[in-house]
């Protein structure tokens, strides 16, 4: 029998729809919906990582300092199968693999302690998705509190997740016998309406995991999903920012004059742009607070999530110069702490769409205006490098080709995003720029 303990100072019940649903009856005791200071007691207690000077938590997570794609995989089932772009990205498991390792997890978890949050994916209710994190480390839990919204207490014993993350950093894989690439996997069902993290303790494979369910699930709904920072002027006129993780989306976005929507998810529906999330999970390499005021002072503060950074085992100092770690430092903070951030997560259509790419080449010119037909191709064909540090192995800038500026997290064909951009920007004569945040006049 499942023992969901609530602290008291807390105040949230457990969800009706427990964890036997799951197929976690057995375990030890589940920790629903706690807020980050009693989190942060028990990741404190459990040794999952350190305090900073200013007060922030240091996680480090191994070897895994980024995502994994080579060990994401995607159950191919009757229901499903037709709608996915099969390939590299989406590389086909069967529906009896999954079981298999569910089977482990399920018996991993067996007398254990788990931490469970019952969060929502978009800020627009008409197309928000209520989703479940359930991890063994406390600091995950408190990564998916800031990283997603808060439904009310008065919804949280009524909730019903519609999709489920069960994230196992010490439960690794068997290649032989469960079909994955490596002793690491990322396996995504979507007929079950869940996704199975093991053998890494990224907490950025949360965060995207989701975000590929909600690529998913939001065409039919005439929604574009888009990997992309967002924000809005005085006077109303939004603009996003597309680009891979480290090609400036953060940053660009966090203009102080301007209101901040959100740094990297959003979607692109009938009422206008949204953000899927309810916190930014920010690069810290080479990060000061002359240039970056507002996410430097972010690292800094309680309740934010450090993760992989170099910090003074004396002064606990954090260090953003020294990638002895990875290049691939992130802070996740609660984005209401953002002094400009809006409080809705919504704003309307954009009057300008911004493509970020970084040319490891040092061909392209620093800022270019696109026709429609030249934002059609760029988006379709995605040139950019991938920044160091992001993907698991990579160590410099690599040229890639990423499709909709966000191929990794793409289950349906590009041509289905494709064509829902330009009806977007053709309804709402939004103009396109292309901006190098790379290299010019010569390569990396």
């Amino acid at each position: 029998m499942v023992r969901e303990q609530v602290l008291k100072n807390v105040g949230f019940l457990p969800s009706r729809f427990g964890l036997g649903n799951h197929g976690l009856a057995d375990v030890k005791t589940a920790y629903w919906n706690l807020s980050a200071a009693p989190l942060l007691e028990h990741a404190f207690q459990r040794q999952e990582g350190q305090m900073t000077k200013h007060g922030a938590f240091l996680a480090l997570t191994g070897e895994h300092t980024g995502r994994s794609p080579n060990d994401r995989f995607v159950v191919e089932e009757d229901s499903t199968k037709n709608d996915i772009w099969w390939g590299d990205v989406n590389r086909p498991i069967t529906p009896a693999q999954f079981d298999g390792v569910l089977a482990k997890l399920e018996a991993h978890l067996e007398g254990k302690d788990v931490f469970v949050q019952d969060c929502y994916c978009g800020a627009n209710s008409a197309h928000r998705l209520r989703i479940r994190q359930i991890s063994e480390n406390a600091w995950h839990s408190l990564f998916a509190r800031n990283m997603f919204i808060q439904p009310q207490a008065k919804n949280l014993e009524s909730f019903e997740p519609e999709f489920t993350v069960i994230q196992t950093p010490s439960l690794l894989a068997d290649p032989v016998t469960d079909g994955t690439s490596s002793e690491t996997f990322i396996l995504v069902n979507l007929a079950r309406k869940m996704i199975l993290v093991g053998g890494s303790a990224y907490a950025g494979e949360i965060k995207k995991s989701i975000f590929s369910i909600m690529n998913y699930l939001m065409p039919p709904q005439g929604v574009l999903p888009m990997h992309c920072s967002a924000n809005v002027g005085p006077d109303g006129d939004a603009a996003i920012f597309f680009g891979l993780s480290g090609t400036g989306k953060t940053t660009l976005s966090a203009d102080s004059s301007r209101t901040l929507i959100g740094d990297d998810e959003h979607g692109w529906g009938e009422d206008g742009v949204f953000n899927f999330e309810g916190g930014c999970y920010a690069k810290t390499i080479n990060l000061t607070r002359e240039a970056e005021p507002e996410i430097y002072g972010l690292c800094h503060t309680f309740g934010s999530i450090i993760e992989n950074v170099a910090m003074d085992p004396v002064t606990r100092e954090l260090d953003f110069f020294d990638a002895v770690v990875t290049e691939n430092g992130r802070v996740a903070y609660d984005l209401s702490k953002v002094s400009n951030a809006s409080t809705t997560g919504v704003t309307g259509h954009p009057k300008n769409i911004v493509m970020l790419t970084c040319d490891a080449f040092g061909v392209l010119p620093p800022i270019s205006q696109l026709t429609p037909d030249q934002a059609m191709y760029h988006f379709l064909s995605g040139y950019t490098a991938k920044v160091a540090g992001t993907e698991r192995g990579l160590k410099e800038p690599a040229a890639t080709f990423s499709t909709c500026f966000g191929a990794p997290f793409m289950p349906r064909h590009p041509t289905v995003y494709a064509k829902l951009l330009g009806e977007k920007m053709a309804a709402h004569n939004a103009k396109c720029w292309l901006v190098n945040t790379g290299w010019s006049g010569g390569a990396y």
